[in-house]
């Protein structure tokens, strides 16, 4: 069978065969495609002693957990209490506290752009399993102008991903096993 403008499946099947064997060969000579990676376990978010609203706590959960992913910092981002983080050697543990709660209007901020804001600022923390602080950092995240009121969990989800990613961090212990 012949595939359009005459090359034959043979040629294809050779090609691919041909960029199938130089990816696996770095593979097989036991070369590492790239340094070990942390693995990270995100926290509930602590309302400490302030009155936030319950969508809002979980919508920062949520967004953070998303955000970090698209980070591609971490071999895998984990929910809290997941059973895999007992397995895991190279855990980091995100916690979040909530130091500061603006609740906004959208209603004002569509009538005017000077008031109506809705403003977060949480502290974050990436700690070792056995509680050593590897990263800690105040992030603000707001809405100004237009967009929902959750949309400030969203911003403040990006700025802590964005501050972790430009975070050192210590290269993960070797793995035992």
């Amino acid at each position: 069978m012949k595939l359009s403008r005459g090359i034959s499946w043979k040629r294809v099947t050779a090609a691919i065969a041909i960029g199938l064997s130089a990816l696996t060969v770095p593979m097989l000579a036991g070369a590492t495609l790239s340094p070990a990676r942390w693995t990270v376990e995100v926290n509930q978010v602590d309302a400490g002693a302030l009155s936030v609203a319950p969508q809002f706590q979980v919508a920062i959960y949520e967004n953070l957990l998303e955000e970090l992913v698209k980070t591609k910092q971490f071999s895998t981002v984990l929910r809290n209490g997941d059973r895999a983080t007992n397995a895991v050697p190279a855990l980091l543990i995100l916690t979040t506290t909530v130091e500061s709660y603006s609740p906004g209007s959208e209603t004002k901020r569509a009538v005017t752009t000077v008031t109506g804001a809705t403003k977060l600022k949480v502290r974050t923390r990436l700690c070792t399993r056995d509680g050593q602080v590897v990263f800690e950092s105040v992030v603000d995240g707001n809405v100004r102008f237009f967009g929902g009121n959750l949309r400030a969990t969203h911003n403040l989800a990006r700025n802590v991903a964005k501050a972790v990613k430009q975070a050192p961090l210590p290269e993960p212990a070797p793995s035992t096993n």
